[in-house]
């Protein structure tokens, strides 16, 4: 019956257009009342949930990504790409999910690598002869790589979820080679598409644009290698490295490439500033849930139901997978993330599963749900950029979804994919 109020709660107040954070909290504290724990205990675990130092690096990604995306980094990224690939058939679709891999080295969000590289892309492909629909659906896969491959500021919450007993460095790292993976298996799909329907050829880049290009873009990729070096090297935390970048960003896009003007930059800190806000505010609810469920020691019933149905772990990971595809259509990642993470990780640890590459599958996995219907932010930013209808693009995503699962399934069972770089560092 405690199970039920709580999670019942958290049901009906979703059901109610509550928002996910507060609906979080206000289970949590009717739960409270349920079982008769003083109220003070919760809003104390609440209070704790955002006292974290390694939160802080969230703020930061978020700015120097929202700072990146809007002074000309992403254009200057499809230009790189299209030096690669812009000359063969379908080359215009490739270059839109490489120049997604690229700015999602940057950004850490599918929504900002959506927003950035589909104004620049979608127009263009469609002049090239793309369908609208097409070239839509395209921007919105690709940009599921930005969650995979660092920064993630998911990353950092899934590690935030685990109590802080993972480290962020590693789920960095980990998120290389699957985010690279997932772009692979949809350029194969591209190519595949393009010449059986025919798509256009574009014409190369000239040779003499090429150092010009180059040395623009190269610009903002130093970026990766402040984050990634810094961390690798012991010079920086991860907060620390988000930082650093956050102001080399702040440098690169006000003193190099000037395209954005200073008068814009308030109306930028202010959304940035309210996206924090919302992810904060929604951590800090999460954790006094997960108080609660611990209290009614929900994550302990829940690995006892699934090692009754099998102690196989690749039966555990099928069944994981298919729940989180069915709940990403209706919760969106962070919150999934924060609720699901304490329920699973004990079952994960009994099966043997290396929590690190168990995030990358959560992630992945919640990151396809970000594009599917009901409730998908990145799907209706793409939408919205592309001029197109939700029914429309669902429509024609059936292939995509068949190479994203795809990408999916090999991450979940070759963990090797996920922790062969964290091994490296080591």
């Amino acid at each position: 019956m405690d199970i039920l109020v709580l999670l019942g709660s958290f049901t009906v107040l979703c059901a109610l257009a509550v928002p996910v954070a507060y609906a979080l909290g206000l289970a949590a504290l009717i739960a409270a009342l349920y079982v008769d724990i003083p109220l003070e205990a919760v809003m104390l675990k609440i209070s704790d949930g955002t006292d974290d130092f390694a939160l802080l690096a969230i703020p930061f990604f978020v700015l120097a990504g929202a700072i990146m995306a809007e002074g000309g980094m992403a254009a200057r990224l499809v230009n790189l790409a299209r030096v690669f690939v812009g000359f063969i058939r379908g080359g215009m679709a490739i270059v839109n999910i490489l120049a997604s891999t690229l700015f999602g080295c940057i950004s850490g969000s599918s929504v900002a690598d959506t927003a950035s590289i589909g104004s620049v892309m979608i127009p263009q492909m469609i002049k090239q002869g793309y369908p609208r629909v097409f070239a839509t659906n395209v921007t919105i896969c690709g940009s599921v790589q930005a969650l995979m491959i660092p920064p993630s500021h998911n990353a950092v919450i899934y590690s935030v979820a685990a109590g802080g007993t993972i480290s962020v460095a590693s789920l960095f790292l980990a998120g290389i080679l699957p985010g690279l993976l997932f772009g692979a298996c949809l350029i194969g799909l591209v190519v595949w598409t393009a010449h059986r329907r025919s798509f256009p050829v574009s014409e190369p880049t000239p040779l003499k644009d090429v150092p010009r290009i180059v040395r623009e873009a190269l610009w903002g990729l130093v970026t990766v290698i402040i984050i990634m070096g810094g961390i690798l090297s012991g010079v920086f935390t991860p907060t620390e490295s988000a930082a650093v970048a956050c102001v080399y960003a702040f440098l690169v896009t006000f003193l190099v490439y000037r395209d954005y003007r200073w008068r814009d930059l308030p109306h930028l800190i202010h959304r940035v500033i309210k996206t924090v806000a919302m992810v904060m505010m929604l951590i800090g609810f999460s954790v006094g849930f997960g108080y609660m469920m611990a209290i009614m020691q929900i994550p302990a019933k829940i690995t006892v139901f699934f090692l009754s149905i099998s102690e196989n772990k690749y039966v555990f990971l099928l069944l994981v997978n298919i729940v989180l595809l069915l709940l990403g259509t209706f919760m969106d990642l962070a919150p999934m993330l924060l609720i699901c993470t304490p329920i699973f990780l004990p079952v994960v640890y009994k099966l043997g599963i290396d929590p690190v590459h168990f995030g990358m599958i959560m992630i992945l996995n919640l990151g396809i749900g970000l594009i599917t219907p009901p409730v998908g932010p990145t799907l209706f930013v793409g939408c919205a950029i592309g001029k197109v209808t939700m029914e429309e693009v669902s429509k024609e995503l059936w292939p995509f979804y068949g190479a994203m699962c795809f990408a999916l399934l090999l991450v979940t069972y070759i963990p090797a994919i996920s922790l062969w770089i964290p091994g490296l560092a080591r």
